[in-house]
């Protein structure tokens, strides 16, 4: 936990490196010291077919998911941590987005099936 996911639009791709992005954003919630760094999951899933507002303006959405019990102060440290990182990594223009929420631990389940 927590799981990191990247929503952006594929026209990003040539402007900058996805991976590094997938990257940047794991160590931003790693630098956060909420969780360590190897229970931190990140990934990043393109769109080819999207609308923003009015126009196809590119965009980058992170959704962080977490185990409830977190309070609103720590999620809003975390958001502002990893957009100002984020924002130190894109060239405009881009529409960046980020969201935590909060997972049920009652409704979590996690197995390892080796």
């Amino acid at each position: 936990m927590p799981h990191c996911i990247i929503e952006y639009s594929k026209t990003l791709e040539n402007k900058l490196s996805i991976k590094e992005l997938v990257s940047l954003v794991h160590g931003s919630v790693f630098a956060s010291e909420l969780f360590d760094e190897s229970s931190i999951k990140t990934r990043a899933i393109e769109f080819t077919h999207y609308q923003t507002g009015l126009s196809d303006s590119p965009f980058i959405h992170i959704t962080l998911k977490i185990l409830q019990g977190r309070d609103h102060q720590q999620k809003k440290d975390l958001t502002k941590l990893v957009s100002d990182k984020v924002s130190e990594f894109l060239q405009p223009p881009v529409s960046l987005t980020i969201e935590v929420v909060d997972i049920e631990k009652v409704s979590y389940k996690k197995r390892v099936i080796e």
